[in-house]
């Protein structure tokens, strides 16, 4: 689910951070351009772990800032597939369900991955039809246990359109369909 990545990169350091100390400047900069940023096919960015290596200090001319190449490792969210879960149901619709593990809601199941036979309910919620007639309902804030069966890096958009949904730019597709998978309250004795 975590996993470290190495980059390297050319980083400005504005004038203004001369003051602190080289590494505490630089961790910053390098918070402020990383962090809950996706980087395609890396993952969404959780932290700086640490700076491996800082070459450089040029000031080009007429810029006033210096800049330095920077190799670091940041934490990356990046599930595997297969890889199982837990989060939060965060909705239902007719297209299936979403969900969120808290620092990251872009999760989504769709009807043709829940648990079969299940049906939506006149209340929105999805249900999971057992053979014995009996039904398990999937409500919405409670904890369910899936499995990742895709994870999609959408390229940036060039234009968007006035009525447009807001831009995602890493989608996790997840499954419950198998034992164990589901609520975890229909599974807990």
């Amino acid at each position: 689910m975590f996993c470290l990545s190495v980059i390297e990169h050319d980083l400005r350091l504005p004038p203004h951070l001369l003051s602190l100390s080289l590494h505490k400047a630089i961790r910053g900069e390098l918070e402020n351009l990383f962090l809950d940023k996706v980087i395609p096919n890396l993952g969404l960015c959780v932290s700086v772990y640490d700076i491996k290596s800082i070459d450089g200090g040029f000031i080009f001319p007429g810029d006033g800032a210096s800049t330095y190449n920077v190799v670091f490792r940041l934490v990356m969210f990046r599930p595997f597939v297969g890889e199982v879960l837990i989060g939060k149901v965060d909705s239902s619709s007719e297209s299936g369900l979403k969900v969120s593990v808290g620092f990251f809601d872009d999760i989504y199941i769709p009807r043709h991955l829940l648990q079969q036979p299940c049906s939506l309910g006149k209340d929105g919620v999805w249900t999971w039809d057992l053979e014995n007639g009996s039904s398990l309902s999937l409500d919405n804030d409670e904890e369910i246990r899936f499995r990742v069966s895709s994870v999609k890096y959408h390229p940036i958009p060039v234009s968007q359109d006035e009525n447009a949904t807001a831009f995602i730019p890493m989608e996790i597709i997840g499954d419950i369909y198998g034992d164990a998978l589901g609520l975890v309250s229909w599974w807990d004795e």
